[in-house]
């Protein structure tokens, strides 16, 4: 399906891995040019090649961290002049890293969760709005989790972090209406991403087995998919893309599951 994208601009926020770079790699193999912010430039510079080998016609890489209000406005300042103050697509992958039961958790981390599960994102859409609204067309597609649907007692202050970013940006997709900026919501599941890989090679697992891997997250988080191994970022990737493009016209507000079947209602 051709999404519409060619010389569309796109930022993916978190587009250096994972879910973010399986998403950036779909945007570029239909043409669009792409940066993405991280906080570390080596892993955005080989993300930017393998973007370009993709069919990228300009990818670049911005460091910055989404948690220094000052350095999200230098990276979309220097999105807005690379590519004349307009901008296409949004993408905000980037989650907490918070995990312990309810009684473990302090104060600490309950804030971290908060910082870098819902204002990294809202510092980058503040940011990024007057650049799409400069834009022809815009999308704003932010990552969510399946667990807000369906709870796990070891990630309550996660879970609440991504249950606070699904509204955000429900509201955004009310207030953007007007402007005819589409913003919706992608809620992976298990999927095998270097966050949860590298959990699973802490408790002596093969990540590179997805059913041995779903068979871990049985085991310790009691909330497998219907589908008896865990997801891959290449499954995410084309339906984040596809909620970016043109092709979607006149999905907004909506929260799509992408969980091998671990939510039915």
């Amino acid at each position: 399906m051709d999404l519409g994208l060619t010389d569309a601009t796109a930022v993916v926020v978190g587009g250096g891995r994972g879910m973010g770079l399986a998403t950036a790699r779909c945007l570029a193999e239909d043409g669009a040019k792409i940066a993405l912010i991280g906080r570390t430039k080596d892993v955005l510079d080989r993300a930017a090649a393998e973007l370009a080998e993709c069919g990228s016609p300009d990818a670049i890489g911005i460091p910055a961290d989404i948690a220094e209000p000052e350095q999200v406005e230098r990276a979309f300042a220097e999105v807005a002049r690379r590519w004349g103050g307009a901008l296409n697509i949004l993408v905000n992958t980037v989650g907490p890293d918070v995990r312990g039961d309810f009684e473990s958790l302090s104060d600490d981390q309950w804030r971290a969760a908060v910082e870098s599960g819902v204002l990294g994102m809202v510092r980058c859409v503040r940011a990024a709005l007057p650049l799409l609204r400069s834009a022809s067309w815009a999308r704003i597609v932010n990552f969510s989790a399946q667990s807000t649907q369906r709870q796990s007692v070891t990630l309550p202050a996660y879970t609440a972090a991504k249950a606070m970013l699904t509204s955000v940006s429900k509201n955004l997709s009310l207030t953007l209406a007007r402007d005819e900026i589409l913003v919706n919501v992608v809620s992976p599941g298990s999927i095998a991403s270097e966050a949860l890989t590298g959990w699973a090679e802490s408790v002596g697992v093969d990540a590179h087995d997805p059913y041995r891997l779903m068979d871990a997250i049985t085991e310790h988080f009691g909330h497998p998919a219907h589908l008896p191994r865990a997801g891959l970022p290449s499954e995410i990737g084309p339906v984040a893309a596809f909620l970016a493009s043109r092709r979607n016209s006149y999905m907004t507000g909506a929260n799509v599951n992408v969980d091998g079947g671990s939510d039915f209602t």
